[in-house]
């Protein structure tokens, strides 16, 4: 058995893209510039912005499911960012091995059915655990600390 990551497509956020700091606020959106001070940790392309680059700070649904679990966090995107970050079978990025990832295993339906926590190499195993549940369709990835969604872990046949 094995798994693929994704990170977010740049659709939904494309509308965003150069508005000015006036306009995110009605999108209920902050612009930040990466300085290296900080990670800022990107979605669509899972890789931390570089001193220069534009991030906007957005409100995502990450759970859409109508179930209790549904979920909205704030998470980082790449301004301009097109290429949606697409991992080859079992792969996982490297910014998903840098943080204390929190791994929340749900049935089709939406409904939590196992959870874990793992770091560095032990995602990926952990990863693989959660999916020997037959009843785990897919796996959400969240940087434990901050709850920050970090990606979408499907199961592949």
């Amino acid at each position: 058995m094995t798994f693929r990551i994704s990170g977010l497509s740049p659709q939904p956020f494309e509308h965003l893209f150069g508005l000015s700091d006036e306009e995110l606020k009605t999108h209920t959106a902050i612009r930040y510039r990466a300085d290296g001070s900080r990670e800022l940790t990107d979605r669509i392309e899972m890789r931390n912005a570089e001193a220069g680059e534009s991030v906007l700070l957005v409100n995502h649904e990450c759970q859409t499911a109508k179930t209790p679990y549904r979920a909205t966090h704030a998470i980082f995107v790449l301004e301009g960012a097109s290429a949606q970050w697409v991992g080859r079978p079992g792969e996982v990025p490297q910014i998903m091995q840098i943080y204390l990832q929190s791994l929340r295993g749900f049935s089709e339906e939406g409904m939590l059915i196992e959870a874990d926590v793992a770091m560095g190499a032990d995602v990926s195993p952990a990863i693989e655990r959660l999916f020997q549940n037959p009843e785990v369709s897919y796996i959400h990835a969240h940087n434990a600390k901050q709850g920050c969604y970090a990606g979408r872990i499907d199961r592949l046949t």
